[in-house]
């Protein structure tokens, strides 16, 4: 009984081990990131700082999010009907072996081949999101920028459970024409008390949305140089306290 007893805790002991120790390149809870893209007159993709900055942001995001079987992402374009107009949306499908009675010398090369594949297709992701990227958009929905419109998108997202990220490559000017809405082409905020303001009051509308808490970036198409009437800091202090109000979690400026 005693030789029993002292085999199964060591059967024990080495499935604990095993599941500890198996490889850290996947995550069991997926990630899905949401990637607006401006395509309206006020952001020009074709700039050679916006592009390359760009262009890097959207490598780095798909390298830290694209991890395991599952993960998701898609690219909305932010025009006058952002809900609507999703670009692109992947799912990857590289998948690691379950290797908990593997051998250390099959667990590294299960390791190395998931590596190699996962790489390949965040390649094919990377040339997919770029496309969208440089896709020119010359249809009169490029003469407003109806960011409020991701929201839904968001919420969406949110419902499916999975970690939710979210990456705004945009100037952020709201600019949708109507008695109930804001046009920061016409009517910026005046600083940052002004924005909190509006913020707030806009928060109470849209709190209808339930957004969860994902992480929210804002990448800027601005040189560190540009104008405060350029890059209008106010507009951006509306951003971080209408997603506060809104109950997200982190929110970067880039």
């Amino acid at each position: 009984m005693k030789r029993i007893l002292a085999f199964y805790f060591l059967l024990t002991a080495f499935a604990c081990s095993s599941d500890g120790d198996k490889p850290k390149t996947a995550t069991n809870e997926p990630t899905y990131t949401l990637i607006f893209l401006d395509k309206t007159r006020s952001v020009n993709a074709d700039k050679s700082f916006v592009r390359q900055k760009y262009q890097q942001a959207l490598a780095d995001i798909i390298e830290e999010n694209i991890r395991q079987k599952g993960d998701r992402l898609a690219v909305y374009f932010i025009h006058e009907n952002t809900a609507k107009a999703r670009a692109l949306n992947v799912t990857a499908r590289t998948e690691m072996e379950d290797m908990v009675a593997a051998s250390p010398t099959d667990r590294e090369a299960a390791e190395t081949e998931f590596s190699l594949l996962l790489s390949r297709e965040k390649a094919v992701i990377r040339q997919r999101v770029l496309q969208q990227l440089v896709a020119q958009n010359t249809g009169s929905s490029n003469q407003e920028t109806d960011i409020w419109a991701s929201l839904p998108v968001i919420e969406k997202a949110n419902e499916t459970g999975a970690t939710v990220k979210v990456y705004y490559l945009s100037d952020m000017v709201e600019s949708v024409k109507g008695a109930d809405r804001r046009d920061f082409q016409v009517r910026p905020p005046k600083g940052a008390a002004q924005a909190d303001e509006w913020a707030k009051a806009d928060a109470g509308k849209l709190k209808r949305y339930t957004l969860g808490s994902p992480d929210i970036t804002m990448i800027l198409p601005f040189e560190p140089n540009a104008s405060v009437k350029e890059n209008n800091p106010a507009v951006t202090q509306y951003w971080q306290t209408l997603f506060t109000e809104l109950g997200v979690g982190t929110i970067t400026e880039d």
